[in-house]
C-alpha cells in the first residue's frame, strides 16, 4: 500500500512576510463584500464601539490527555496591545504590528510583477497572498482616527478555501473584534495610511495559509463601501 501523501508545511518564517515567495502574476479570486453588522458578523466576530477594556477571549491551553486544566489556569498569559500601522508605498501595502513586533508585506494593488513602490497609485483593491488565524485568543482592531476599513474573514477550519472568505466593510468610527480561530489577514483602511489600536492574546500563536502557493490565486479584496 502506498504511503499517504504528506502535505507541505504551511508554516511561514518571519523574514518571509516582507519577501513572500509568490509568482509575479496569478488569477484573482474576487472576495464578496458585505457591510459589517451584528448579524453579518455572527460566528466571525463583533462590531466594537469603544476599545477601552474590551474583553479579549483567551483560549485555555490544550491538554495532552483526558485530564483537564485546573480552573483559572492555562489562560493566564493575558493580552498584549500596541499600535498596528498600515500604509501604501506605490502599489504595495505594508503593515507593522507593534503589539507583537512584526512587519509585513500584506499585498498589492496589482499583480506583483507590475507593482512598483514609488509614486501615486490607485487602490481600489488589495491582492492578498496569505491569511492566518490565532488559536490562542481573539484580536481587536480599532481605528485611531475613526477611518472606515475592510477585513476579509473566513470561519474556523484548517481546510479553508478562497471561496470561504467574505470581506466585511466596517463603517467609520467602529472597530472590529475577531474571535479565536477565525481566518483573517489584518485590516485594510480605505485611507492611504492609518493606525489602529491592536489587542490580542500574548502567546501570539499564528497558523498560516499561503493562498498563492496552496491555491494558485491571490484574494482580491475590494477597498470600498458596499453598493
Amino acid at each position: 500500500m502506498a504511503a499517504p501523501t504528506q502535505r507541505t508545511t504551511n508554516a511561514i518564517a518571519a523574514a518571509d512576510y516582507l519577501a513572500p515567495d509568490v509568482p509575479g502574476e496569478l488569477p484573482w479570486h474576487e472576495v464578496p463584500l458585505v457591510r459589517a453588522t451584528p448579524e453579518s458578523l455572527k460566528g466571525y466576530g463583533k462590531l466594537v464601539d469603544d476599545s477601552h477594556d474590551y474583553p479579549i477571549e483567551i483560549v485555555t491551553w490544550p491538554v495532552a490527555g483526558w485530564r483537564q486544566c485546573d480552573p483559572g489556569t492555562g489562560n493566564e498569559g493575558g493580552t498584549t496591545h500596541g499600535q498596528f500601522d498600515f500604509w501604501w508605498e506605490g502599489d504595495v501595502l505594508f503593515g507593522k504590528n507593534q503589539a507583537v513586533g512584526s512587519h509585513y508585506l500584506l499585498g498589492w494593488s496589482k499583480n506583483p510583477a507590475a507593482a512598483i513602490r514609488t509614486g501615486k497609485s490607485e487602490h481600489s483593491r488589495v491582492l492578498l497572498w496569505h491569511a492566518n488565524y490565532h488559536p490562542d485568543g481573539g484580536q481587536l482592531f480599532f481605528p485611531l482616527n475613526g477611518e472606515a476599513f475592510v477585513c476579509p474573514l473566513a470561519l474556523p477550519g484548517d481546510d479553508v478555501k478562497p471561496a470561504d472568505f467574505v470581506a466585511f466593510y466596517v463603517d467609520a468610527g467602529k472597530g472590529l473584534y475577531i474571535h479565536p480561530n477565525v481566518w483573517h489577514e489584518a485590516v485594510f483602511p480605505l485611507a492611504e495610511r492609518a493606525g489602529f489600536y491592536d489587542e490580542q492574546g500574548k502567546v501570539h500563536a499564528r497558523v498560516s495559509c499561503n493562498l498563492a502557493a496552496e491555491f494558485g490565486v491571490f484574494l482580491s479584496v475590494p477597498l470600498a463601501a458596499p453598493k
